[in-house]
């Protein structure tokens, strides 16, 4: 029991300062930091309360996104790339400090894995043992909130189509095709027959 208490009260702290720094970061790159801190915190709370699939899910997909989510923020606010690549050795520290700290948590949890048993008696949760997590949470999703799981997704589609204008930049020099007019062109509007005499050739300005 003292075991999963102070697991559960070290990670939680973790997550619920990483959560407060990248809301009240000014710097973009320490918020990115402290937002790879957070989704590292929860996925170890998830793993250690038994659910290794949302755990690993929340590593995979969140952090994992956490480089296309820098990207739209790149694009968003013209950061000035120049004075970025200049200034990586001032981050070099920053960043240490929360890899260490994401490494001791990898560490207390692979070393709090035998607890795992303890976890799962103090939760209120009611688990079914005959099957997997997997199958549980596809259960609830896809079957008692099928509605709301398809909502979100429409959701997610608009504001990645919103994030894709509000970013989209129209270019006068760029070669554009027109589907329109390539799908109804004709055989004589692409391809010209020339007849040509024997040992003469042809002239290509022509």
């Amino acid at each position: 029991m003292l075991a999963h208490s102070i697991v559960f009260y070290f990670f939680s702290l973790i997550t619920i300062f990483s959560s407060i720094m990248v809301i009240s970061s000014k710097n973009t790159i320490h918020a990115v930091f402290f937002l790879i801190l957070d989704f590292v915190s929860i996925s170890c709370l998830f793993i250690m309360l038994g659910a290794e699939f949302l755990g690993m899910i929340t590593l995979i997909v969140y952090v994992g996104a956490v480089a296309v989510l820098f990207l739209f923020v790149v694009m968003m606010i013209n950061i000035n790339f120049s004075e970025l690549k200049s200034g990586f050795l001032n981050y070099l520290p920053f960043g240490s400090l929360i890899g260490l700290v994401i490494l001791l948590e990898l560490f207390i949890m692979v070393g709090a894995w035998k607890y795992k048993d303890n976890f799962l008696t103090t939760g209120e949760i009611v688990i079914n043992k005959e099957i997997t997590n997997t199958q549980s949470i596809g259960n609830v999703i896809y079957t008692d909130y099928i509605h709301y799981f398809q909502i979100s997704g429409i959701i997610l589609l608009v504001a990645m189509i919103g994030a894709i204008l509000l970013t989209f930049q129209k270019r006068d020099f760029l070669k554009r095709q027109n589907i329109i007019q390539q799908v109804s062109r004709e055989r004589s509007d692409s391809v010209s027959v020339v007849k040509v005499e024997t040992y003469k050739g042809i002239k290509i300005d022509d």
